[in-house]
């Protein structure tokens, strides 16, 4: 989730519905500028019981912050507590029971966001050998309770943990038992956003097959392949889900403002704390009618964190979001950039892309989002066949794209190689959870312990 790391020095009031759109439309850049941006978060234990650390502990979360300093990282503080890091490499941040996030820098290159995140991962693994802690890349704690968990000192999570249980039963596993990894991706124009938007939000459903990595609750299967997109079937029916007006006519930024304008408010950041608004309209803000600032109308930066606090498989700011991944080791953290940017950065590739999806109704591309978090690609799709199939014919679309791409490294090596890991998912028919699932059913004798020394960084 996104972290402050600090004020805005200019921060215009927000004068008009202009002002709503621009942040979209700044977001537009030409090809030789467009981006990578990944995200990956990691659960945090400790690696003599297994035990999810606190905050404050010695050897804690926030200790493990403060030791990342020594590789240059810059302290972020909310109310004393050190919340996050900035640096070269972007933001380390914290998720509500500590889960560690990297934000990473917008980078050129698929071989640059690997790099990256092997940067970070060596940095806190040195670390964690320090303080006894290790770093496991699932999409789901396999074994913890709610209860078992800790919740980290930012005031955003106080609100968000008061207010998800009014309106989902899963929101609260959202926040403490979940992890994922995203990509952030840019666009040319309103159109060329629109079609990504819309390529991106049905292939949703295929990339959350591919990289299906929680079947697990509490230390038992639970049923499920993903059962961190389960999730979100039942955190909050106003900021979640497939958002059907991506694919009628007319969409672009302003029927995305309109949406966002829908979702209710969690919280307004003024002198450094965090103000309950959970529910509130911010259309009633923009007219400076919210109750708890009369007569203050909202700011630029509210409009940003505003526009962080919905959660669609898709999600625009000034770029686009892929969010429907699980969490996972170092290969898949490489993996999911190189299938989006594989299929939207390169025209042929997004073409044919979106020849695949274009037909199918509102309806189909739901019942399929329903249906991979338990059968991810053994799902049926639109028009026959398995998600397996057609994942088959996207991933060599994808190649097609990177290798159009032609970005090398040292080594002579295009970015298609990133996408082995999931080629591998594709010819076994094998998602990880089910890799897992084999496991535990097997040599594990329906020990989840053991999950420890197999899916850790």
């Amino acid at each position: 989730m996104t972290t402050r790391t600090g004020t805005h020095s200019f921060d215009p009031i927000i004068e008009s519905r202009d002002d709503l759109l621009a942040v979209f439309a700044k977001g537009e850049k030409p090809r030789d500028a467009w981006r990578i941006g990944t995200e990956h978060e990691k659960f945090v234990y400790r690696r003599d019981d297994h035990r999810a650390p606190s905050y404050a502990e010695p050897g804690g979360i926030r200790d493990l912050l403060m030791a990342m300093t020594e590789f240059g990282w810059v302290p972020v503080e909310e109310n004393g507590n050190v919340i996050a890091l900035s640096g070269p490499d972007g933001t380390i941040s914290l998720e509500p029971a500590g889960q560690l996030e990297l934000s990473g820098a917008p980078l050129r290159h698929l071989h640059e966001t690997c790099a990256e995140a092997g940067r970070h991962l060596e940095q806190v693994k040195a670390i964690g050998d320090r303080l006894g802690i290790s770093f496991l890349g699932l999409g789901m704690w396999p074994d913890k309770t709610r209860a078992d968990l800790p919740v980290m000192p930012k005031g955003r999570y106080r609100i968000m943990l008061n207010y998800m249980p009014k309106v989902g039963s899963l929101g609260l596993d959202m926040m403490l038992r979940t992890c994922t990894i995203q990509t952030n991706l840019d666009y040319a124009s309103e159109a060329d956003m629109v079609k990504k938007f819309r390529v991106g939000l049905a292939l949703q459903p295929l990339a959350t097959a591919l990289f299906a990595n929680s079947p697990f609750t509490e230390g038992k299967p639970n049923g499920f392949l993903s059962f961190r997109s389960h999730i979100w079937s039942d955190t909050d029916p106003d900021r979640t889900g497939m958002l059907p007006f991506v694919f009628e006519d007319g969409f672009g930024y302003e029927r995305y403002a309109d949406y966002m304008l829908d979702v209710p408010m969690y919280f307004v950041f003024r002198d450094g704390r965090y103000i309950d608004v959970a529910g509130r309209s911010f259309r009633d803000f923009l007219a400076g009618k919210l109750p708890e600032l009369p007569g203050e109308k909202p700011r630029r930066s509210d409009w940003h964190d505003h526009l962080s606090t919905a959660f669609p498989e898709v999600r625009l700011k000034s770029f686009l979001e892929m969010r429907g991944a699980d969490g996972g080791r170092w290969s898949r953290i490489c993996a999911l950039p190189a299938l989006w940017v594989g299929l939207l950065y390169d025209d042929a590739a997004l073409d044919a892309a979106w020849d695949e999806v274009k037909h199918w109704t509102i309806a189909e591309r739901q019942t399929l989002r329903d249906a991979v978090p338990e059968q991810a690609l053994k799902a049926a799709v639109p028009g026959g066949g398995r998600l397996r199939e057609l994942g088959g014919r996207i991933l060599a679309i994808a190649e097609a794209g990177l290798n159009a791409r032609a970005k090398t490294n040292a080594a002579g090596d295009n970015e298609s190689g990133f996408l082995d890991p999931l080629r591998d998912v594709i010819a076994t028919g094998k998602t990880p959870a089910e890799r897992l699932l084999d496991r535990f059913h097997g040599e594990w004798g329906g020990d989840i312990s053991r999950i420890y020394a197999e899916q850790s960084f």
